[in-house]
C-alpha cells in the first residue's frame, strides 16, 4: 500500500476554520467553505480526507455532521475526527458516510467502551493517541491524563487494526513532525500508525514516509492553508 498524504479540514460551525489557544478561527483559503476545499484536495490527487469536527472535539456536540456527510459525497474515503469518544459518536460519523472514525484519547480512560468498539468496528475505528510526552493528553473536552506506554501496553492486547499519533505540542505548529515518536509508537504497537502534527514541508512528508512500514501516512493541516503545493504533496507517493 502506497504512503498516503491525508489533508486535514478542519470545521467549525459549518466553515474552515483552526483551533487556537484562544479557541477556534475562521479560515479565509478556499472561500472558507469545506466542501470547496475537499474538491480541490481531490482534485489535486487526494485519496482519502480527514474531517475534524471542532465543535464536537470543544462542545461535545456533533454540529458538522452535514460538511461531513456533503464531503462523502464527493465518492472519496473520509475519516472523520475531532471529540469522538463514544459508540454514539462513532456511529453517527459511520452513518454520515465516514469509511473510518477516529476514537479520541479521551476515551482511553473507559477501557472496556474502547474494547468493545475495537472488537465491533473493526477497520473502521482508528485509535487517537494524543501524546504529551510520556503522557497521552487529549486536547478539547473531557480532558484525560494517562500515561502512554502503560496505555499502550493494554491496547497491543486488542485487535486495533491502526493509530492516529499525533504529538500535540506540534500541532497547528508548523515545527516539523515528532519522527522519533512516531517512530517509537509504530515500533512499539507493531500496528498501522498515521502520523499527525507539525507537518510543514515536502520534505518533512518524505521524512515521516522514509521511516517505512508499519508508518502509513501522514494528516497534513496548516501547511496545505499556508502555501505547500497540494498536487505536489499529494502525488509524491503515488
Amino acid at each position: 500500500m502506497a504512503f498516503e498524504v491525508i489533508p486535514a479540514i478542519d470545521v467549525a460551525g459549518g466553515r474552515l476554520a483552526r483551533a487556537t489557544a484562544g479557541g477556534t478561527v475562521p479560515l479565509e483559503a478556499f472561500g472558507g467553505d469545506p466542501l470547496t476545499a475537499a474538491r480541490g484536495f481531490v482534485q489535486a490527487g487526494a485519496r482519502r480526507l480527514h474531517i475534524v469536527d471542532l465543535d464536537l472535539a470543544l462542545t461535545g456536540e456533533p454540529r458538522n455532521l452535514d460538511v461531513l456527510r456533503a464531503v462523502a459525497a464527493l465518492d472519496v474515503p473520509v475519516q472523520a475526527s475531532g471529540g469522538i469518544v463514544t459508540e454514539a459518536l462513532v456511529d453517527a460519523a459511520l452513518g454520515a458516510g465516514a469509511s473510518r472514525v477516529v476514537l479520541g484519547s479521551a476515551a482511553l480512560a473507559d477501557p472496556a467502551t474502547v474494547a468493545a468498539l475495537v472488537g465491533g468496528r473493526g477497520n473502521a475505528l482508528v485509535v487517537a493517541i494524543e501524546a504529551d510526552g510520556p503522557r497521552i493528553r487529549p486536547r478539547g473536552i473531557g480532558a484525560t491524563d494517562l500515561p502512554l506506554w502503560d496505555t499502550l501496553q493494554w491496547l497491543a492486547e486488542l485487535q486495533v487494526r491502526r493509530f492516529l499519533f499525533t504529538e500535540v505540542g506540534r500541532v497547528g505548529s508548523l515545527d516539523g513532525p515528532d519522527l522519533d515518536g512516531i517512530w517509537a509508537i509504530a515500533t512499539h504497537t507493531g500496528r498501522p500508525v498515521i502520523a499527525s502534527g507539525g507537518v510543514r514541508s515536502l520534505e518533512d512528508i518524505r521524512a515521516i514516509a522514509g521511516l517505512g512500514q508499519p508508518v502509513e501516512g501522514a494528516v497534513v493541516g496548516r501547511a496545505f492553508y499556508e502555501g505547500l503545493d497540494r498536487r505536489a504533496a499529494l502525488g509524491a507517493f503515488e
